[in-house]
């Protein structure tokens, strides 16, 4: 396969996602911070990656963990101040880490001053013109403007006292903004240039294929998903992956032209396939944009075939970098999903009474999966503690649970709180080291302890210490930058060449011989003949 036609750093970059109520306690609160984040840089330094993602951080009800902003132009005090982020954004950027921080353009918090404008204003004011708001249906209004369902479970539509009715694809304190209103496209314009301002390398914009929805907002009657659909062919739904949205991506991406130091946007599109994909990442578009069709990729050697080749294929066509990503904070964290049985869907959320993952198998296999994944051409994007193993926390009691989600569903999805919980830092620690006090914003299982970082720090063969190496080789060897050329496809083994590394992956159920070469690495010993097991990845220097 060629080679992608665009250059930049972002092309080849490893890029982390901070979750920042989880990552660093600085006042004993329990909750995350800026700070906590700025006192952990060393930390990312010596892992090896390129650049941070950090999570909304904004003024907010938390509602949906800050993903329902009330001022985009400010930080919430939970996490720290202006200043604080000022200072994350200069100790980074001192470390040779770039900054990319989190956009939500799809929805605001029902506390933001507009929606608060919208619902004193009343029907048909320029105020109610940034919301979406209808008039519901039947004799009196007292129906839905139509049939859409809420991602987080029940119906997407709200009424309020004047009997109007508002859209909120997620949260009902998270009513969406209309994106045909010309305010609203010229607030963001200045929202991005005040970050840009202010030094960030680039904006991950959340939910990127919402913000346009049909003109005649139809009755859709099939299930209500993020993922807009699977085929090119296929009639798309009305709130998801509409035509509108390129153009406004292209605005957005003229203005970040304009600024010295390559900046960056990077689309969360929920969009399949790779086809419908790669309209984000045209040239004059999005720099990048997650690859979900690889993270739900099942666990055999067809399927990651595939979907490796799809996703090469689709991102070549328009000259753009490919994206891989197997963990973030809105699904169950790899290490769990993996330790399923194959085939098993992704669930949404593992909880007390459901099935539970193999954690051997779910950490084997994880492994494996990660070495696959960091020696692929294209940049990759890590979550916060996979680098130490983190499996998903199953045993949550109900009761702490914080997602929407949650309560929304009628406690039939059990949400994403799982995979935010506080990682592990120091195994003696208060709160394994998330802050000073045992304080955490959700409960920490008692097996933290054997993943915290300086239980795995200068351990050979520790998940950490895999992790490190990885980023040492694939930087060392170009391989974010390669080309990929597939030497086997069969049912139970992938193996490729990308420079001068083979990267093999056993699938099968015995081992198989390892490729002629000089073993780099291994995401778990060798066989006692020096075959490679089961799910197993290594590179092989072939010279």
């Amino acid at each position: 396969m060629p080679a992608v036609a665009t250059t930049g750093w972002w092309t080849e970059a490893v890029i982390y996602q901070i979750y920042p109520r989880s990552f660093g306690d600085s006042d004993g609160d329990g909750i995350g911070d800026l700070p906590g984040i700025t006192a952990r840089l060393d930390h990312l330094r010596q892992l090896g990656v390129d650049a941070i993602w950090l999570s909304p951080f904004y003024p907010s009800p938390q509602a949906d963990a800050g993903y329902d902003v009330a001022d985009y132009r400010d930080v919430e005090p939970l996490f720290g101040t202006l200043a604080d982020a000022d200072d994350l954004i200069a100790q980074a950027h001192a470390r040779g880490l770039r900054v990319i921080v989190d956009l939500v353009p799809n929805h605001t918090s029902s506390a933001h001053e507009w929606f608060r404008q919208a619902l004193a204003a009343g029907p048909g004011s320029p105020e109610r013109q940034r919301y979406i708001f209808r008039d519901g249906r039947g004799p009196d209004g007292a129906e839905p403007p139509n049939d859409w369902q809420s991602v987080f479970g029940g119906p997407a539509w709200t009424r309020v006292a004047d009997g109007q009715w508002y859209l909120h694809l997620f949260d009902t304190a998270q009513p969406d903004l209309n994106w045909d209103d010309p305010q609203v496209r010229a607030e963001f314009l200045d929202v991005l240039r005040f970050w840009l301002d202010r030094g960030v390398d680039g904006f991950r914009v959340d939910v990127a294929h919402g913000l346009i929805k049909q003109a005649d907002l139809a009755d859709w009657h099939e299930p209500q998903e993020i993922l807009s659909g699977q085929e090119v062919d296929k009639p798309r739904p009305p709130m998801w992956d509409q035509d509108g949205v390129h153009e406004i991506y292209r605005d957005w991406r003229r203005l970040l032209d304009g600024y010295p130091g390559e900046r960056v946007l990077v689309a969360e599109a929920w969009v399949e396939p790779a086809e419908r994909l790669a309209r984000y990442v045209r040239p004059d578009e999005m720099h990048q944009a997650f690859n979900f069709e690889y993270l739900l990729a099942s666990w055999t050697a067809p399927a990651q075939y595939a979907v490796i080749t799809r996703s090469l294929e689709a991102t070549d066509a328009v000259g753009a970098p490919t994206t891989w990503v197997l963990s973030n904070h809105d699904v169950v964290r790899h290490a769990s999903r993996l330790g399923l049985p194959i085939g098993t869907p992704r669930p949404n959320g593992i909880g007390i009474g459901d099935p539970q993952p193999d954690t051997a198998v779910g950490l084997r296999r994880a492994r494996a999966a990660t070495l696959l994944m960091l020696a692929l051409p294209g940049s990759a994007y890590l979550y916060q503690g996979e680098e130490l193993g983190l499996p998903e926390h199953t045993l949550l009691p109900d009761e702490a649970r914080q997602d929407p989600t949650w309560e929304r569903s009628g406690h039939t999805q059990r949400g994403r709180d799982g995979c935010r919980v506080p990682i592990p830092w120091e195994a003696d620690a208060p709160s394994y080291g998330f802050g000073p006090t045992d304080a955490s914003w959700l409960p920490q299982p008692g097996v933290w302890a054997e993943y915290a970082l300086d239980r795995q720090r200068d351990v050979p063969g520790s998940t950490y210490e895999m992790y490190r190496t990885a980023l040492r080789l694939r930087r060392g060897h170009g391989l974010g930058r390669g080309t990929l050329q597939w030497l086997s496809s069969g049912d139970e083994v992938l193996t490729f060449r990308n420079g001068d590394v083979v990267v093999l992956t056993n699938f099968g159920p015995t081992g198989v011989p390892l490729p002629a070469g000089e073993l780099l690495h291994s995401s778990a010993p060798l066989g006692e003949d020096g075959s490679v097991p089961t799910d197993v990845t290594v590179w092989v220097h072939t010279g």
